[in-house]
């Protein structure tokens, strides 16, 4: 990028922390995966960073606390604004370093705007409650900030994943440690620090720090980060939890998912296929809400495979910033390489390839594995590919078994009658159930989150959760004059 573009140059081979500064560590390359060419050099944070962050996060954060509502609201509004003038700049960094189509990053940039603006609500929102007494006095609770907070993003949904953590957060008067994904560190943190530094956030209450296991490592330890927001794998996120557990700190974890989608008997399979071909392959299937199993009633079965694997095989794949297609590329190797060893070892296992494949170099195609046993590899594990598992059911119950045997509980699609969905739906065990759409979505005015090993609950968007997340509680007392007491 050149000079005269929004975010600049300043931040090549550089953290933020409050300015672009040198990390301890080496700078590294940020590579293009549908090319693997540079696109430029970040900064690298190590422990040390961290801690000298926290400290200047934490000073700031006092300052912040005290500014008087309508001062936070206003810096979230031009936030809000800013991604809109600056979309077409910030859709292009997500292409190009995360490898989304360009709808995949329109919507990312909207959905930016969208949560800080739905952020600017907070600072004035009810945030107490008058409470009854047997004394004497005016009993009151009050929400209060948290104090320091720390973001952990993932590589996938580079911008969401971090903004919707660090913008309620910020407006409700905390600072904020924003650890992105090194692979996508540019446009789920550069792109936020220059937002905010030209929305006019005081410097401190957001810094930015890129590293490895060591700086996450520290973003939870620190002693002045009293709440971790952690959105990433299962197991990084059971490490984050016992870390935050012994150190009596709040974690909220949005993890992995395996997300069924379940078409009941009856429903019509053109529209079903359409909604189970993007469920499992937006974003190449990178989504923690992809639609990991399809569990298909008998009496469709058949047809329902046969018309998901066409859509597969008319589903363009190849380099997002220089081609119209519907499908870009897996994120690194190491990830290619896990989701090609799953396509082999579900065939091994007794899957039907009915379409797709392991594809070669930076792509994988739209894949599509039938007549699955219930211990297969590709039905019992998150993918993170574009993988679309299908398998059959013949009862109601049988389905709700199926869908409650993984042991996640993040999101569920139910296609077809709306009164045996409601009936499924009741019998289910995840955080969110969508009757009649696939199993990815989201709006940045609703609690997300998930159950049993896909998180902690809904720790994320709407006021209520906001404010449950990055606020203490504080219990205050008042009488007219000093209390009588026997000592």
């Amino acid at each position: 990028m050149s000079e005269n573009s929004f975010l600049g140059t300043q931040w090549q081979g550089k953290i933020f922390t409050g300015a672009w500064t040198n990390g301890a560590d080496e700078s590294y390359d940020v590579i293009e995966p549908a090319t693997g060419e540079s696109l430029g050099r970040l900064g690298a944070a190590n422990a040390d960073d961290v801690n000298k962050a926290a400290t200047r996060a934490a000073a700031a954060q006092k300052e912040w606390a005290k500014t008087p509502p309508a001062e936070r609201a206003a810096v979230l509004r031009r936030a809000g604004a800013l991604w809109a003038e600056h979309a077409e700049e910030i859709s292009d960094w997500i292409i190009r370093e995360s490898g989304g189509i360009p709808a995949k990053a329109g919507l990312e940039v909207s959905s930016a705007e969208q949560i800080c603006y739905e952020s600017s609500a907070l600072p004035s929102h009810p945030k107490g409650q008058v409470l009854t007494s047997n004394e004497p006095r005016w009993s009151f609770s009050r929400r209060v900030p948290a104090g320091v907070v720390s973001v952990i993003a993932p590589f996938n949904f580079p911008l969401i994943l971090s903004i919707r953590s660090v913008a309620p957060a910020l407006a409700l008067g905390n600072a904020v440690l924003l650890k992105p994904d090194p692979r996508t560190a540019v446009c789920g943190g550069v792109t936020l620090a220059r937002i905010f530094a030209e929305a006019g956030l005081p410097q401190g209450l957001l810094q930015v720090l890129p590293g490895g296991r060591e700086a996450g490592e520290a973003v939870v330890s620190a002693p002045e980060v009293s709440v971790i927001s952690f959105t990433g794998s299962t197991a990084a996120g059971r490490k984050v939890g016992e870390s935050a557990g012994r150190l009596l700190k709040r974690c909220h974890l949005e993890l992995g998912g395996n997300n069924a989608l379940v078409v009941l008997p009856g429903a019509e399979v053109g529209p079903a296929t359409s909604a189970g071909a993007f469920g499992s392959w937006m974003h190449q299937g990178q989504i923690c809400m992809t639609t990991g199993r399809h569990l298909v009633h008998e009496s469709i079965y058949d047809e329902y495979v046969e018309q998901l694997s066409e859509r597969a095989r008319n589903l363009a794949v190849g380099n997002p910033a220089t081609e119209e297609v519907a499908l870009g590329p897996i994120i690194d190797d190491k990830q290619r390489t896990n989701v090609r060893d799953v396509i082999d070892q579900a065939q091994a296992d007794g899957a039907r390839l009915a379409a797709g494949g392991t594809g070669e170099g930076a792509f994988v195609p739209p894949t599509v594995l039938a007549d699955l046993s219930p211990s297969n590899p590709a039905w019992t594990q998150e993918i993170f590919g574009p993988v679309a598992p299908v398998s059959r059911f013949s009862t109601l119950e049988e389905a709700a078994e199926l869908v409650n045997a993984s042991e996640y509980g993040l999101s569920v699609g139910i296609l077809g009658d709306v009164g045996m969905a409601i009936e499924l739906a009741d019998l289910v065990d995840t955080g969110k159930v969508h009757i009649n759409e696939q199993t990815v979505s989201d709006e940045a005015n609703v609690p997300f989150g998930g159950t049993k090993d896909s998180g902690n609950g809904s720790r994320f968007g709407g006021a209520d959760a906001n404010i449950e997340a990055f606020t203490e509680t504080q219990w205050v007392t008042m009488r007219s004059q000093i209390a009588p007491y026997p000592f």
